[in-house]
């Protein structure tokens, strides 16, 4: 289990790369070929009230999976993203298990 923070135009803190970890762990213990999960960090332009973005590319064998989503809080930020990679990984899974059964 692999996971890069990187936080840019600014110092993540201890507690917030604890958070984004445990939270990224769930998308390991759903997928198990999995290689490394990369995530950045960074302020959105000033005028925008969503100005948190948070970018994660999961590297998966044959192809990644890639999500930026915005929000007021670093934290509800990571969350979305973790969500939305959970449901891609849920479909995926499932599109497996159908194609071995058609077989």
């Amino acid at each position: 289990m692999n996971i890069i923070i990187k936080a840019i135009d600014f110092k993540a803190g201890n507690k917030l790369e604890t958070f984004v970890k445990e939270k990224v762990k769930k998308l390991f213990t759903q997928c198990y070929n999995i290689i490394r999960a990369n995530v950045i960090l960074r302020k959105g332009s000033s005028k925008d009230p969503k100005n948190r973005l948070c970018e994660i590319r999961l590297v998966v064998p044959g192809y990644d999976h890639y999500v930026k989503k915005s929000s007021a809080g670093y934290r509800r930020a990571v969350s979305q993203s973790v969500d939305v990679l959970q449901e891609i990984l849920r479909r995926n899974k499932s599109k497996m298990i159908t194609a071995r059964v058609a077989s």
